[in-house]
């Protein structure tokens, strides 16, 4: 039979992109199990930990607490997840909460946008503003030219790095 490969802290770190500082944090509050160490007391890591982790880092780019986490990490990951329906409706009302954000998002964008095609910065950034953006922007073509006195709101090397037109 084979052995099962393990890793060491910098080698976990390195496949995961999350700091061994981070590892040990995570083990210290539970959210990752204790691993097994060597006679020598290094930590020995496995695939299932760095899968953990993978997981874990995850989730938290979706902006999830450690703690929202607890209840994920504890599941399987063969699990079936119609065995675990409020796990699913956090991950569906998680899900609706992210959707927002990038709706604000693009609000700020298209704000951004009409900003740049009225050639005027000074305006105030309300909803109601905002929803107006939007609209007048999905009328408006697709991509504009930015006339040199809207350049003139940008700085050198801002003005270097984009192109003269937006979408």
């Amino acid at each position: 039979m084979k052995e099962e490969q393990t890793f060491t802290i910098k080698q976990t770190a390195e496949q995961t992109g999350i700091s061994e500082d981070t590892i040990r944090y995570y083990e210290k509050i539970t959210l990752l199990s204790r691993p097994d160490r060597k006679s020598n007391g290094h930590r020995i890591y496995r695939q299932d930990d760095i899968n953990t982790i993978r997981l874990i880092s995850c989730l938290k780019k979706t902006g999830m607490s450690l703690e929202e986490m607890r209840p994920f990490l504890a599941v399987s990951a063969d699990a079936d997840p119609a065995e675990y329906p409020e796990l699913v409706e956090h991950l569906r009302s998680h899900r609706g909460n992210i959707v927002s954000q990038i709706d604000s998002l693009q609000q700020i964008v298209d704000f951004i946008d009409m900003k740049l095609g009225e050639g005027r910065i000074r305006r105030d950034c309300s909803d109601e503003i905002q929803e107006g953006v939007a609209r007048k922007i999905k009328e408006e073509t697709k991509t504009k030219t930015v006339s040199p006195v809207q350049m003139n709101y940008f700085s050198v090397s801002a003005k270097a790095d984009k192109p003269a037109t937006y979408q």
